[in-house]
């Protein structure tokens, strides 16, 4: 069977390319019919590993039912890793009285008139209190009218081979009712060497008065009782902190060691897409700012693949159970 799916909110491809590996190791081809985004950075990065066809930019130019119907083709599985600054703890936590959150109604717009067999979306980690709950529970209660959608988990990347502390929550919901079970963590052992170069530029070493700077604001973030600042890790680590899209602009940014005689250095962007899951093939067309942000605010490849196991083998098992409606 071929999969058609749609990449909403799509980003670099990182859910794409997560339920593409999926597929492949359980021989399923897949036709992605849709893609859409509208940074015009990531749009460069993703049609340069995945090609142009069928890309769309913003999502909300498509309005009516009819613009739907006729711009999208109709297809299986959607995908939306859907903006999480609106989410974020470090952001300014607006939900859906923000413009960008209320972005979620495309993708419940799209879900209602196209009815595909399933989806996939993803955010933050704190889209889970956010609004004491009532943000989740709104998600929810919109997706429950249509589709079988099970309890939303929050997974983490270092459980699934990754070498980053990133936890964020994953929703999936199916018109045939059955039981869905997320991925178990995989227990692998890691350590950050499988990941860092081994001879990278001096150029990522940061300045001594960089490092000062480091160094005060992480004393002071310490004073005022919050767990902002840098984090120092090396060869042996097992993990780092979540990487994020201002990466090296922010003062709490992943740092490596270089021995107690020099400054430490930060990630080179290969290395960050490494953190992240994506392959060694993976084409990087951008300037290392944009670069830094598309892997910051990308989705972990190799969690995705785990949840896309499981919903490819809960579709083959449930393809002939009642549907939700």
């Amino acid at each position: 069977m071929k999969y058609k799916i749609v990449d909403l909110f799509a980003g670099i491809g990182g859910i794409r390319l997560g339920f593409e590996q999926a597929a492949n190791k359980l021989n399923k081809s897949v036709d992605c019919v849709f893609s859409s985004e509208i940074d015009k950075y990531c749009i460069q990065t993703y049609i340069t590993n995945f090609g142009k066809t069928n890309f769309f930019g913003d999502i909300t130019k498509i309005g009516s039912e009819k613009d739907i119907n006729r711009i999208i083709p109709d297809f299986n599985i959607l995908f939306a890793g859907f903006p999480c600054q609106p989410f974020s703890q470090a952001g300014l936590k607006k939900g859906f009285r923000d413009t960008r959150g209320t972005l979620f109604f495309w993708i419940e717009k799209i879900l209602k008139v196209k009815k595909p067999e399933a989806f996939l979306l993803e955010n933050v980690k704190h889209l889970k209190n956010h609004n004491k709950g009532d943000t989740l529970k709104t998600i929810l209660k919109v997706l429950r009218e249509d589709y079988y959608v099970p309890e939303p988990v929050v997974l983490n990347a270092k459980d699934f081979g990754l070498a980053q502390n990133r936890e964020r929550i994953f929703i999936v919901g199916f018109k045939n009712k059955g039981l869905f079970r997320f991925p178990k963590a995989t227990k692998k052992e890691i350590h950050l060497r499988d990941i860092l170069e081994r001879n990278p530029d001096e150029k990522y070493t940061i300045s001594s008065k960089l490092w000062s700077g480091h160094k005060r604001r992480k004393r002071d973030h310490k004073k005022k009782g919050n767990g902002f600042g840098y984090g120092l890790f090396d060869k042996n680590s097992n993990y780092t902190n979540t990487i994020s899209a201002r990466y090296y602009k922010d003062g709490s940014e992943v740092l490596i060691s270089r021995g107690k005689s020099k400054n430490p250095r930060k990630l080179t962007i290969r290395e960050c897409a490494r953190l992240q899951g994506f392959p060694e093939n993976f084409k990087i067309p951008v300037s290392k700012v944009q670069a830094y942000k598309q892997f910051g605010n990308s989705v972990p490849v190799k969690v995705i693949e785990a949840i896309s196991l499981q919903m490819i083998n809960y579709l083959i098992l449930n393809k002939d159970s009642k549907k939700v409606a």
